[in-house]
């Protein structure tokens, strides 16, 4: 470790200069992050179309009435106004809010598209039925109230009234209907409507949902991320979805700002909608956002008040220099649905790591609390399970692996390795992820295994050879995506290997780990539900086809002016901003 403790200074210098978007399953472009990566533009919707999951996140502390009733008891109209009342007050009401970004939406359609780059603008454009609280709680939005069967097999939406697209057309069930089947068939997040049989509308305002099985991720699938309510009398053309012109050109939408200004790569200028179905909101004129492809230029605009929110801050040198700042406020609050997760893949077919004590030898090598405080200067946190520890399903009782070198060297002997017989190569994102993976060199280099370096050109070559399992061990950024079944079953099941990027990449196959995820899929009941996911990850912490490194955290900045940023939302700025006002 002297060896590598020598170089920290050289590498953490790359990393806090390095481009600030963390390359993950986002794909469209990725969301910012400390630990950056590249973009992922040259990623399509095929690079997730296999992904093998749900969108749900249940909180622990969410009965099986939450569920079942989606607080239609408790979230009357009367309630559903006073949590739309910070604006109201005239004084309260108007300006403009410029946002930097460094990312490039491909279009504004979130039904066939994932992603940050398109969710930021995009939830401000379409309204979703459900918004979500801090602690996963579903909340009124389009839909007014809302029942899940009790047998789990259909979900009835009852849609507010006086809701309009930006043309004038109402907003029906015949919306709501044709926007689920639409992501069913064309977003890449398959999981989250796979189960849906089909949309009943016995009325302009009832939607009813039907499922072939019980899915506890269909609530939180209707987030505003996941299913923008798109205008049926507009893209139901016979054109084709994920190419349709009006995903920008004219876009309608039914989301508190309509779309005044596309300019690819440059500006996306956001007005308000004066007939939007919440009296008094939203509170903003304006909404523009500004690509700035470099982050330190929008951390300049921070600071000298030019732009007023950004969560595309850049590497770790940027965001501790706007902590640093008392006229920028700068937290990580929101976000806890995403679930960034840094680890170590490995591939479980591999001849040496094929031993699961090779394995966790590998695991006891590294120093997880030395990455973050050396590497990521603090601004990542601890991750030790596939589930991050914001999630209810969490399980915080798995075996850390904890750096142990006299542990690790002890287990390679059990698996017949001596000082410096196993040879393994490792590769990673490029090139921001370099740093994390030359740290894992000289960390096995300390127990006696020699690594090298695989270096890929750009991010197409490293995701072919991820996809097509031609590599050893490699550095990946994974997004937990609100719920296991959509963001962590995908990467252990065993049908759901050799399906492209961010699926099963390691191989790993366990017939058990199958039947628990099966059966946490479906499972209604919460307890229930986390005490599968506990056993799941019990098994998967054992058997360490993936070493977990960090969390990193979606840091944002705003000025002072800027009040009630959506930061008290599981989904951050995915998230619409209609009650953000500006104290002028």
């Amino acid at each position: 470790m002297k060896k590598w403790r020598l170089l920290v200074a050289v590498l953490a210098v790359f990393a806090l200069v390095a481009a600030a978007c963390s390359s993950d399953d986002d794909d469209d472009g990725a969301a910012p992050a400390p630990t950056a990566a590249p973009d992922t533009d040259d990623m399509t919707d095929d690079d997730m179309a296999d992904v093998d999951d749900d969108m749900a996140t249940d909180d622990d502390d969410m009965a099986d009435d939450d569920m079942a009733d989606g607080g239609d008891d408790d979230m009357a109209d009367d309630d559903m106004a006073a949590a739309h009342s910070l604006c109201n007050d005239g004084a309260n009401v108007g300006g403009t809010l410029i946002i930097g970004s460094t990312q490039v939406p491909r279009h504004l359609n979130g039904t066939v598209q994932s992603g940050y780059a398109t969710a930021v603008p995009g939830t401000q454009l379409n309204a979703s039925p459900l918004l979500y609280d801090d602690e996963y709680n579903p909340m009124p939005y389009l839909a007014e109230s809302w029942e899940v069967a009790d047998d789990g097999l259909s979900v009835t939406l009852h849609l507010v009234e006086d809701a309009v697209f930006h043309d004038g057309m109402p907003i029906t069930s015949a919306d709501v209907a044709f926007s689920v089947l639409t992501a069913q068939a064309h977003h890449p997040f398959k999981p989250m409507f796979a189960p849906v049989t089909g949309v009943d509308t016995p009325d302009e305002h009832t939607a009813v949902i039907n499922l072939s099985q019980p899915h506890p991720a269909i609530l939180l699938a209707m987030s505003p991320g996941l299913l923008p309510v798109i205008p049926k009398h507009i893209f139901d053309d016979g054109q084709e979805l994920p190419t349709h012109p009006r995903n920008t050109e004219d876009f309608v939408g039914s989301g508190p700002f309509r779309l005044v200004e596309y300019e690819a790569g440059t500006i996306i200028r956001m007005e308000r909608f004066d007939d939007f179905f919440i009296e008094g909101a939203p509170c903003l004129d304006e909404i523009v956002m500004q690509i700035i492809p470099d982050a330190t230029n929008i951390v300049l605009g921070l600071e000298n008040g030019e732009i007023d929110l950004s969560v595309t801050l850049g590497p770790s040198a940027n965001i501790l220099r706007l902590m640093d700042n008392e006229n920028v406020t700068v937290n990580s609050d929101g976000h806890e649905a995403i679930g960034q997760i840094q680890w170590l893949e490995m591939n479980t077919d591999d001849p040496a790591l094929s031993d699961k004590r090779v394995r966790q030898a590998i695991a006891y090598a590294i120093d997880r609390d030395f990455m973050i405080d050396a590497l990521d200067q603090g601004l990542t946190i601890p991750a030790t399970s596939g589930i991050v520890t914001a999630s209810p399903f969490h399980d915080s009782t798995v075996n850390p692996y904890d750096r142990d070198v006299d542990r690790a060297t002890a287990l390679l002997a059990e698996a017949g390795y001596g000082p410096g017989e196993l040879e393994l190569t490792i590769d990673y994102i490029p090139p921001t992820q370099v740093i994390y993976a030359e740290y894992v060199v000289q960390a096995l280099e300390d127990v006696g295994i020699n690594v090298e370096l695989s270096v890929s050109p750009d991010f197409p070559t490293w995701a072919g050879r991820i996809a097509g399992r031609d590599y050893q061990m490699t550095i990946n950024n994974v997004w937990n995506w609100g719920d296991p079944v959509i963001g962590v079953h995908r990467t252990y099941l065993s049908d759901n290997i050799d399906k492209g990027i961010w699926t099963n990449n390691t191989g790993y196959s366990n017939a058990e780990v199958d039947r628990i995820l099966a059966e946490a899929g479906q499972e209604l009941d919460a307890g229930r539900r986390a005490a599968l996911y506990g056993e799941f990850q019990q098994i998967v912490s054992d058997e360490v086809p993936i070493y977990y490194l960090t969390t990193p955290q979606f840091w944002q900045a705003y000025n002072p002016r800027v009040q009630n940023p959506p930061t008290n939302t599981i989904w951050g700025m995915m998230s619409p901003m209609h009650e953000v006002w500006l104290d002028q």
